[in-house]
């Protein structure tokens, strides 16, 4: 009886310099692979989702591709990789636009271009690190050290803010509502040392020791300190609101996931449970905390008003005085409404750059599994 021959299921994934298709076969050996006239050719003999078969397909690529393929066995799969003839990113694997039924996108492997492009600076930043520390001498104690530094730098952040975030939990089942109105003379000290260290994280980003692009962590800083040294900080019937509670409950709760997971990265450690909830907990309590700064702001208007706290009048002949409510005014305009003016002309929409920092963090982590990429 003639052996069947069927289509295996055949997962890509690409980087700007290459393929990579994992043919979803057990058992196999000695496959026929080979790439001619652009057309990659596959055959073997293996058990897949027909049971014992013969396997085939045929791929014509979307670009040019070097004709030696390099692949790999393992017990329940066939790894192959291509490597492009020109390093630059493809729209699709296939020159047909219509994806063929059998391939779909490898999620394990995928990335998005931004993101690819991202991970090819970081190899070559690696790469040339490695280069350069090997040259230097020592690239263990280097390492040793700069891990010890973030992981004591993290330590104290995340016990400044399970101490702020404690507190006003306990404060709160104790007292109740009537807690929330001192809580700035409570835990403010607390919070300004936690907040002021947290420009060591914008430094960190800008002379290389983290990856961390250095505009969301330097956007975050700027604004949250105004929020806490301006609107809370200069003007004491700010400080017995209620809204103060909310803001720093919502900071702390978003840090107390953030920097645990940060000292396990220090030590090579991956504890999936707090994975998650980093790359989780953002979404709802980001826009919780972006909304309690915008009531802190609201509420602060006709405080600064009727102190006349930071307002001026400019000379002559203009002689016209300008309230400092007016800055806020803009500042909420800019937090809601200007993200994408602002942040082609002065980067200073931090809603809309640290949102989509953090979601294109979580991405990465998680995969794009409900987006039809082919």
């Amino acid at each position: 009886m003639e052996t069947q021959v069927l289509t295996p299921h055949v997962y890509w994934a690409q980087r700007h310099r290459e393929l990579y298709l994992r043919v979803e076969l057990s058992d196999v050996q000695n496959p026929a692979i080979s790439i001619t006239e652009n057309v990659l050719h596959f055959k073997a003999q293996g058990h897949g989702a027909k049971g014992d078969n013969i396997y085939e397909f045929h791929l014509e690529f979307f670009d040019v591709v070097k004709p030696e393929p390099v692949h790999r066995l393992t017990q329940r799969q066939v790894n192959i990789t291509v490597q492009k003839k020109v390093s630059h990113w493809w729209e699709r694997l296939t020159k047909q636009e219509k994806r063929p039924l059998f391939l779909a996108p490898d999620f394990d492997r995928w990335l998005d271009e931004s993101d690819a492009e991202m991970e090819l600076r970081a190899k070559e930043e690696e790469r040339l690190n490695k280069l350069r520390l090997e040259n230097e001498g020592s690239p263990e104690t280097f390492t040793s050290l700069k891990k010890g530094y973030l992981f004591m730098y993290n330590l104290v952040q995340l016990l400044g803010f399970s101490w702020i975030f404690v507190n006003l939990t306990v404060r709160f089942f104790i007292l109740g509502k009537e807690s929330f109105y001192d809580t700035f003379h409570t835990v403010a000290d607390m919070m300004y040392f936690c907040q002021m260290l947290a420009l060591v994280e914008t430094l960190n980003a800008a002379i290389g020791v983290t990856s961390s692009p250095v505009l969301p962590s330097l956007i975050q800083f700027l604004g949250r300190n105004f929020i806490l040294f301006i609107i809370f900080g200069t003007m004491e019937e700010m400080q017995n609101k209620a809204v103060v509670f909310f803001v720093f409950y919502s900071w702390s709760t978003i840090e107390i996931f953030r920097y645990p997971f940060y000292m396990l990265s220090c030590i090579d450690m991956d504890w999936s449970v707090l994975t998650w909830l980093r790359y989780t907990m953002w979404i709802p309590l980001y826009p919780l905390g972006c909304l309690s700064e915008a009531v802190a702001v609201i509420q602060s208007i006709p405080v600064f008003n009727e102190s006349g706290r930071f307002s001026f009048t400019l000379p002559y002949p203009v002689k016209m005085k300008v309230r400092f409510s007016f800055f806020l005014q803009v500042y909420l305009v800019m937090l809601f409404l200007g993200k994408y003016w602002l942040y082609m002309h002065i980067s200073a929409m931090w809603l809309y750059i640290n949102f989509r920092h953090l979601y294109k963090q979580r991405r990465r982590r998680y995969g794009q599994r409900k987006k039809k990429l082919h």
